[in-house]
């Protein structure tokens, strides 16, 4: 069989063979689709496999009726390892391979292997997340673009976060492995049937596809003594950028003595989908809890965080993944701002982590330090104070319980009187979003919010210290 490659990029909607009809994608921005793609076609002629021969579609019959499989790139078309993830999967379905679907996960998600049995890529449609209406894990019934399973990220957008968080990882740092959004056709995805048998099946899908790593195990089943600080910190540092809300044992795949010594383990960061959200969140960093994220940063992670350019990232996205709300894109230069300030003034990873985490004080969820701070940040610019005033870190302390008196109607005690101290989050009130911020607005919100965390750091540095006394004074 013969993989057929437009050379051309040209991006074609593929039409529906009779009795067929797609699945509404409606929550993706049309002009994704209209991007310059790359096309993959598959076409039995009979040539040896092992050479396949390459050369453009030009079939109208076949772009009307799409017979083959066909696999098409909708975001990741300028990233080199990324075409090659393709062509290397072109070249299996050439070969006539399917998909085999993954038995664990809430979600559908599929391997693709080669023809001598190695797994190439991971494949999981948007239609198949956990609650969308194709979910074949039987957690599903809701439409896309609904709330998913996290309130800030909607149903059937999670794709598009995990090709994100692959181009965000400049140099490959922190070791995402290349992930595309591609779209799909003619393979058998499970899916649910309704009594009208193939009838339902739409002729493509779109998914992410992120290529393979070979591992031994999750970072569940070891102990965190078996992770180097280099792989923890530059993993952490990515989850900070993103406000990954769900950094857990399970997705930290470990390959054993690779890279870092003897004894050591490498971690590979898996499922980014729930990174980005369009409001702040309660993110959940699984590195929090181990010993390296107490650790200091080293030159060189110090010199890549301060390196990094929030506004430059927001373009990079803007532009290549045109789909992601811009209220997700302010969260990551949020994020990536707070982030430089933090380890620039000296704050470890497990300092960053607990200020962006909600605390649970008395059987109730209290705001994280992130969300006072902006929450501190937005009250001043409501109350007319200019950027430039001196007295913005002064009046915080009066700010913050005032924020929260007007948000819960009543005092949240008489102990906020500082920045990082928490405040009872409300789950019935609107999260904090950026996205109805105008340009003038926004820029005056970080600027105030820049200026309110020197004060916020220096709190929670003293507060660390009194937590370390505390631990030394006991004795067991």
């Amino acid at each position: 069989m013969a993989a057929a490659v437009n050379q051309l990029h040209g991006f074609k909607p593929l039409a529906c063979p009779p009795r067929c009809h797609p699945q509404s994608v409606s929550h993706l921005d049309c002009k994704m689709l209209e991007l310059s793609q790359s096309k993959f076609n598959f076409t039995c002629i009979h040539r040896s496999s092992s050479t396949p021969c390459l050369s453009y579609n030009s079939s109208k019959a076949e772009d009307d009726f799409p017979t083959t499989p066909r696999i098409e790139i909708i975001v990741g078309h300028t990233l080199p390892q990324v075409h090659a993830l393709i062509v290397e999967v072109a070249g299996a379905m050439a070969t006539g391979v399917d998909l085999e679907r993954a038995p664990s996960g809430l979600g559908g998600a599929y391997f693709l292997h080669a023809r001598t049995g190695g797994t190439i890529a991971v494949a999981k449609p948007v239609d198949e997340e956990p609650l969308a209406i194709n979910n074949p894990k039987g957690f599903g019934g809701r439409m896309l673009g609904q709330p998913g399973m996290k309130s800030s990220i909607r149903i059937g957008e999670t794709g598009v976060r995990e090709s994100a968080a692959y181009l965000l990882d400049h140099g490959g740092f922190s070791g995402v492995p290349p992930t595309a959004l591609v779209k799909l056709s003619h393979f058998n995805f499970d899916l649910l049937k309704s009594g009208s048998g193939s009838d339902s099946n739409p002729s493509y899908k779109i998914a992410s596809l992120q290529r393979f790593v070979n591992h031994d195990s999750d970072a569940g089943d070891l102990g965190p003594s078996s992770f180097s600080v280099t792989c923890v910190h530059h993993i952490g540092i990515l989850d900070v950028r993103l406000m990954n809300l769900d950094r857990h044992a399970g997705n930290l795949l470990v390959q054993e003595n690779k890279s870092y010594g003897l004894g050591k383990s490498e971690l590979v960061p898996i499922d980014h989908g729930f990174c980005l959200p369009e409001c702040l969140d309660n993110p959940y960093f699984e590195w929090q809890h181990w010993p390296q994220a107490s650790l200091p940063f080293s030159e060189a992670e110090s010199d890549y965080i301060s390196s990094l350019n929030p506004f430059k990232d927001a373009e990079l996205l803007r532009t290549h993944i045109p789909s992601i709300r811009e209220s997700s894109i302010r969260v990551l230069v949020l994020c990536t701002i707070f982030l430089k300030h933090a380890a620039a003034y000296g704050l470890c990873l497990v300092d960053i982590g607990e200020m962006m985490t909600r605390e649970f004080l008395g059987g109730k969820e209290h705001c994280s330090s992130l969300e006072n701070l902006c929450e501190t940040a937005r009250a001043s610019l409501n109350m007319g104070i200019s950027d430039n005033d001196d007295h913005i870190a002064e009046t915080a302390e009066m700010l913050v319980p005032l924020v929260f008196k007007n948000k819960n109607h009543h005092r949240a005690g008489g102990l906020i009187r500082s920045l990082s101290s928490p405040a009872p989050y409300n789950p019935n009130s609107q999260s904090i979003s950026f996205g109805d911020m105008g340009d003038e607005e926004w820029h005056s919100f970080l600027e105030t919010f820049q200026q309110l965390l020197p004060k916020a750091f220096e709190e929670r540095t003293s507060m660390g210290l009194a937590k370390h006394r505390l631990r030394t004074s006991c004795a067991f």
